[in-house]
């Protein structure tokens, strides 16, 4: 197993598993072509540097995946999903075969991404496993962690996101093994593979906040997300536009419809809620 990143020396420190990183760019063709050397899977999980700069850096580093997986005869390319590609305010569940009519800049670009894979699948084998936010050991960055608790802290207020409707959360130890399950299966996925991983439904939007009160045994104070400042801040650019445009995915509930995993994988990958949670917590000593 292979790994390409920025930052070696952080991710050497950082990893349990043994994988060979190496240093190098996603932008950069030689880079990926390098990394990609022999393999048979490429996972492209890669996002521009500081979150910035979505609509002129994602579709070349998406198109120097597609080149390496080409290049090393047509190894199976592997994307994570996510329900930006869809209008959160006109779905209530989502399947492999909905239309996806994401209008948020972030959005249209995750469908600009899935379409590029579509067109190359007949070389290029694809698998987009489709999940909602993640969190759990290990996820460095992600709405629960940077938003609903304080990192390396005792917890004093849970800020719930959710604004009285049902989301979907992944919990990133079932999401992975779901890939590698999956990925297992190679000769029972299509060339183009869409698969949809339902997680956690939090149906009310309160089984999260409810799980980690749980967890610490204490009934924290839940605050609400002040999304109205980010919809002030929003005209000047930058993050705060980038998460103003998604504040439907929010508001409104959106399930992701499993169906195809099923018939896969006959089960989907699952740990109770508050394992999950606790796990979570654990891993980011605020518990």
């Amino acid at each position: 197993m292979r790994g390409m990143v920025r930052n070696l020396e952080k991710s050497q420190a950082a990893s349990s598993t043994p994988i060979e990183w190496i240093r190098g760019d996603a932008l950069v063709l030689d880079d990926v072509m390098r990394a990609a050397d022999g393999v048979s899977v490429i996972v492209h999980a890669v996002n521009p540097p500081g979150y910035q700069n979505w609509d002129k850096l994602v579709m070349p580093m998406l198109e120097n995946s597609i080149a390496a997986a080409r290049s090393v005869g047509g190894a199976r390319l592997v994307l994570q999903g996510t329900i930006y590609n869809f209008d959160a305010a006109s779905h209530g569940v989502i399947d492999e075969m909905t239309e996806q009519d994401g209008n948020s800049r972030k959005g249209r670009i995750r469908v600009e991404m899935e379409r590029a894979l579509r067109a190359v699948s007949a070389e290029v084998p694809v698998l987009i496993l489709r999940a909602g936010d993640f969190f759990g050991p290990g996820a460095g960055s992600s709405w629960f962690s940077q938003a609903m608790v304080a990192r390396g802290k005792r917890l004093k207020r849970i800020v719930n996101p959710a604004i009285r409707a049902g989301h979907s959360w992944a919990y990133l130890p079932d999401l992975g093994e779901a890939f590698a399950m999956l990925l297992d299966r190679e000769a029972e996925l299509l060339p183009f593979e869409v698969v949809h991983f339902e997680g956690i439904y939090d149906d009310t939007g309160l089984v999260m906040t409810g799980g980690i009160r749980q967890a610490v045994g204490r009934k924290l104070p839940v605050w609400s997300m002040p999304w109205w400042l980010f919809r002030l801040l929003a005209p000047f650019g930058g993050f705060p536009r980038e998460v103003a445009e998604i504040i439907p995915h929010w508001k409104y509930p959106l399930r992701l419809d499993n169906h195809r995993l099923l018939t896969l994988l006959g089960a989907e990958p699952r740990t109770e809620p508050f394992d999950a949670i606790r796990a979570a917590l654990s891993d980011l000593g605020c518990s």
